[in-house]
């Protein structure tokens, strides 16, 4: 029997539903493992469907040779946190090391001739290695089975992932499947999904194949294609060899409980195989945090496009970062499209002559393709600058989108009026006069126009320019914005989908940065320089005075803080703030460290109840607060946060205490008390 093994991974864009697409990608994935040699072949999860065993619902792997069902292996680990609610559609197979009989449907038993199958916890034996299934949770489990699997003499391992991407992710990922075969030795065989899930969450790929906790073969965590195939041929020997010098791991194996085993008359090598050369360990290229926000949202943005059949998108363009941002990331994806058709891609050239309506379209320059799919909007009022207006018109002319500029003074008038002769008073801004409540009604007015003109010329712009379809329209608050409720209600971050939702307006910054240098978009640079404003407000000597983070009170770099503390450590207002008075010791005395927390936690619970409303957003942050699948929380607080504030105002005085009587010198909190 021969040594090298063959085997095939795979990264799938699959689609909820949509039944005959996901298996003519099946297939073709199928052809391309075999065209390439592989002797086995690995899908992503829930590529076959649910299985129902004895009136139970089970995640499995359906693993199958020659038209036989070999086993079915149910998932043990369900992922029930964060975007994931596996509890709620299936149960976990709760019987380690235990088969029973699977009665299989009619309608599969006229195809494989069998009646029934292994169902259950087990591994293949083959002629001449053995195989173990992992799923997507459980490699990320404590207690992964690939360790047990391995003791007991699994030599490879394969797992079917749907893992979603989270910038900075991959690299936890990547050294997760490493780290399972660095201790134990053996193969480890990764398949994924790919893109839009039809929702919020963008997966990435990185099908991936590693071998004695090295990475013999890397696939794309960012591409256009719906179907990407990764061959290796490895030798079983260097396994072997590999755990024959690990005394430790061969001390455990001795006393392993021994799963079942499935045999299985086929082998995965030949016998003829000293001629097959076999893969070397190769160093993984991980993608920048700037890089994956150029890639990630502009595949997921062209999976909605294409698959909600629209004919492009529209963006109210403020000049200002975020919008910016979001419309770098729609030139990312032209840039994408023009790259995959240039290299082939016929699914991308079919989908984007649909989109432009014109059967003989190549799409070949990003800035023309841009102009075609691309709405860009200015929707200036009398407290607009001419600064903004100049960024966001050269930005557009840099990008290529089709552009306009527009004036809302004469809406906004008309619903103020509306106000006035129903009530015979007219509110007025807090610069002429008005009280905060005039002021901020009147801010609000004008960020609600603008969302309904929007929306109006989403419908309407290609009608106008004789063109055929609808726009989606895409908003632009940033992951920090929405977690402090810095945002108008229904104002221009209502919208069908929003790519920066869940990004930070830190890593924002550096993505506009990336641009300039990657993209050659020098109208950026005077978009980085310019103070965040809403433009809400009127203007003092033809300057804009008003500015987001005096604004909110905080700073962009400070919600990220929170945002995390709060999300991802579980912090409330009492932990948050003994935790910062730490981190921010060098900065800030513990007096501002309790204003600070204070002031965030009134803010974040006085306006959570815009999180309701959120545009569906990219999810790219573990501090989302996307109150729809994500952060399932109320979104009624007590305000007052009495009981939560006078523990960090007893704690205060403590600290106040112990720098006067020299237990902790002044010079720890940077400031004297």
């Amino acid at each position: 029997m021969g040594r090298a093994v063959t085997v095939a991974t795979c990264a799938l864009n699959q689609w909820a539903l949509d039944f005959e697409g996901n298996l003519e990608r099946i297939f073709r994935s199928i052809d391309i493992a075999k065209s390439k040699g592989a002797r086995y072949r690995l899908g992503p999860e829930l590529e076959i469907w649910p299985v129902l065993h004895r009136n139970v619902r089970y995640n499995c792997r359906v693993i199958f040779l020659n038209k036989r069902i070999l086993l079915i292996r149910p998932k043990m680990s369900l992922a029930n946190t964060g975007n994931y609610r596996e509890l709620r559609w299936f149960t976990p197979w709760s019987k380690a090391r235990h088969v029973e009989e699977y009665f299989l449907p009619k309608i599969i038993q006229e195809v494989t001739g069998q009646e029934t199958v292994p169902f259950g916890d087990a591994v293949l034996a083959t002629k001449d290695t053995c195989l173990g299934a992992e799923i997507c949770e459980e490699l990320w489990a404590p207690n992964s089975p690939h360790i047990e699997m391995g003791l007991d003499g699994v030599e490879i391992f394969t797992n079917s992932s749907g893992s979603h991407h989270v910038l900075r992710k991959a690299r936890a990922r990547v050294d997760l499947v490493n780290s399972a075969t660095a201790k134990n030795g053996g193969i480890y065989i990764l398949a994924n999904q790919r893109g839009c899930d039809g929702d919020r969450l963008y997966y990435d790929g990185c099908a991936m194949i590693s071998m004695n906790g090295e990475t013999v073969a890397q696939g794309s965590q960012f591409s256009l294609d719906d179907v990407e195939v990764l061959v290796a041929a490895l030798d079983l020997e260097d396994v072997r060899s590999y755990r024959a010098e690990i005394s430790s791991r061969n001390l455990a194996a001795s006393k392993v409980n021994p799963y079942p085993r499935v045999k299985v008359n086929f082998a995965l090598s030949c016998p003829d195989d000293i001629a097959v050369p076999t893969c070397m360990p190769i160093q993984w290229r991980h993608h920048s945090p700037e890089e994956e926000i150029s890639l990630g949202p502009a595949c997921w943005l062209w999976d909605y496009l294409r698959r909600s059949k629209q004919a492009g998108f529209l963006l109210p363009l403020s000049g200002g970062v975020d919008s910016s941002a979001t419309a770098c990331i729609v030139y990312s994806m032209c840039r994408q499209v023009c790259l995959a058709v240039k290299n082939g891609n016929a699914d991308v050239l079919a989908d984007a002559r649909r989109i432009v309506n014109d059967e003989t379209y190549i799409p070949e320059d990003p800035p023309e393709f841009c102009n075609r799919v691309f709405t860009t909007c200015y929707m200036a009022s009398e407290n607009s600058s001419q600064d903004t207006r100049n960024r966001a018109k050269l930005l557009a002319e840099q990008i290529g989108s089709y552009h306009i500029n527009l004036n809302i003074d004469a809406a906004v008038k008309a619903v103020v009026g509306i106000f006035s002769v129903v009530t015979g008073r007219i509110p007025q801004f807090s610069a002429h006069g008005g009280s905060s409540r005039e002021s901020l009604a009147l801010q609000n007015v004008q960020a609600r126009i603008r969302m309904v003109l929007a929306y109006l010329f989403a419908q309407l712009t290609l009608w106008a320019r004789g063109m055929p379809g609808g726009l989606l329209v895409l908003g632009s608050a940033n992951v920090d914005e929405s977690l402090r409720g810095y945002l108008t209600k229904y104002d221009c971050s209502s919208a069908d989908i929003n790519p920066i939702g869940g990004i930070s307006k830190t890593d924002l910054k550096n993505f506009i940065q990336y641009c300039i240098e990657n993209f050659q978009l020098t109208a950026l640079s005077s978009i980085m320089s310019a103070p965040p404003t809403a433009e809400l407000e009127p203007l003092v000597d033809g300057q804009v005075a008003q500015t987001d983070e005096a604004d909110m009170g905080m700073t962009y770099a400070e919600l990220s803080i929170y945002g995390k503390l709060r999300k991802i450590a579980k912090a409330g207002p009492y932990s948050m703030f003994c935790k910062l008075i730490n981190m921010w010791k060098e900065i800030c005395t513990p007096r501002e460290v309790a204003s600070k927390v204070k002031h965030f936690f009134r803010m974040y619970s006085v306006n959570r109840h815009k999180m309701t409303t959120l545009t569906p957003s990219y999810h790219a942050e573990n501090y989302s607060p996307d109150d729809n699948r994500f952060d399932l929380r109320p979104f009624l607080y007590n305000t007052s946060w009495s009981w939560q504030f006078r523990c960090i105002d007893k704690q205060l005085r403590t600290c106040l205490l112990n720098c006067r009587i020299k237990t902790w010198p002044t010079s720890v909190w940077g400031k004297p008390v």
